[in-house]
């Protein structure tokens, strides 16, 4: 492992390479092994390499057993037998960045507060690591990302160094080791000592920042979601342009965005709460109007884009009005039709049951409900008028 080109030097962009084998797996992925390679396959929570071996596209690398094999997306030449690669560096570096970043949160949150990191995930957004507590504070996480940055800012070397397992003695490990062999660890010096099989810059300065986004449970963890070096830009980036349009929309200075949008909120909740109280009132007139209408003990009416609920709420303010009548409610909206039949206390004894069972096959529609009132829907296979006028002719 200590002679990968990857472990070797991880600034290195561009390799050549002798091809040992290629082989294809059981479902038809072609791989390439190589002598030595500059790829990091996935492992220890980094996603792996990306890039071109002699112009031909690596979509994955994965170590097997004792061999890194690396996954390309069409065969290469028979007669190559040498190549070049090159990785996706803007990819490779990002990674690095992140999961160097991750090395110097965890030790910030160990050194200010003894909270241990118990796992970590490279993801394409946002970083994440969690934490064995159950509770952090906002004045803690400002503390932490205080001092993450500021080691950065030092730019203090990030070494790395083979060791055996009786040398581990010599340094104050982060946490205990699962390896015996080959061990490598992953050195800030005066600030973080961990085991580490991943690819890290060689200096702190090259993360650039630190931005701990937001904080969730897990259960009994905190998982906390962080972003480092260009993420921090594209995550700046998309916000600034996210607040301009606010700004825009609510025609103030974006640094009075906030109090804006919450003065606007509040507005409209006035107006939301007035619109119902008026959609409210609507429906007493209607219920007023349709129960006078009522003509031998029956009363009805087809409504456009009208909710279910409107017309179930319309049908109890109905036959509240007049206790002697039937009211049959439909609605059309776009495909589908819906209805509601409801019998006041007083008029005629007859389930309306009997009407949602007529009309529902004819509508292949479905519908529930009970002797007194009944509700359901279906397709459009005819005007709501005649629905209505079907379901005027079973009473």
């Amino acid at each position: 492992m200590q002679t990968l080109f990857y472990y070797q030097n991880a600034m290195m962009k561009e390799f050549p390479a002798k091809i040992i084998r290629k082989g294809i797996e059981d479902d038809g992925r072609e791989f390439i092994v190589l002598d030595n390679t500059a790829f990091y396959p996935t492992g220890g929570g980094q996603p792996h390499d990306t890039g071109t071996l002699n112009g031909i596209a690596v979509v994955d690398v994965e170590k097997v057993d004792d061999e890194i094999r690396h996954y390309i997306a069409e065969s290469l030449p028979n007669d190559d037998e040498l190549v070049m690669g090159v990785l996706d560096w803007e990819r490779r570096f990002d990674h690095m960045q992140q999961h160097a970043g991750q090395h110097i949160l965890t030790a910030a949150f160990v050194e200010l507060f003894g909270y241990q990191t118990i796992s970590f995930h490279l993801g394409r957004g946002t970083v994440t690591i969690d934490l064995d507590i159950e509770n952090i504070s906002e004045d803690e996480l400002v503390a932490v990302e205080a001092l993450a940055n500021k080691i950065i800012l030092e730019n203090r070397p990030i070494e790395t160094k083979w060791v055996t397992e009786d040398e581990l003695e010599q340094y104050n490990l982060r946490k205990e080791l699962s390896v015996t062999e080959e061990i490598r660890l992953v050195i800030i010096p005066n600030y973080d000592y961990n085991g580490c099989g991943g690819i890290h810059p060689t200096s702190t300065g090259q993360v650039s920042a630190i931005k701990i986004m937001h904080t969730e449970k897990q259960k009994r963890k905190i998982r906390v979601h962080f972003v480092c070096g260009g993420r921090v830009l594209s995550e700046l980036h998309w916000r600034k342009n996210e607040l301009n349009k606010v700004a825009k929309l609510a025609s103030t200075p974006e640094n009075e965005s906030a109090d804006t949008v919450s003065k606007l909120l509040t507005v409209q909740k006035g107006l939301e709460k007035a619109l119902a109280a008026a959609k409210e009132q609507i429906l007493s007139y209607e219920a007023l109007e349709l129960a006078a209408a009522t003509n031998n003990g029956v009363t009805g009416a087809v409504y456009a884009e009208r909710s279910i609920q409107e017309l179930q709420k319309l049908a109890r303010l109905v036959i509240a009005e007049n206790e002697n009548t039937v009211v049959l409610l439909v609605a059309e909206q776009g495909e589908k039709l819906q209805f509601v039949a409801a019998r006041g206390t007083n008029a005629v004894d007859m389930s309306m049951k009997d009407i949602s069972s007529a009309v529902l096959p004819l509508l292949n529609g479905k519908g529930g409900g009970s002797d007194a009132f009944v509700q359901g829907g279906g397709d459009h296979t005819m005007t709501g008028s005649e629905l209505l006028e079907k379901m005027s002719n079973i009473i």
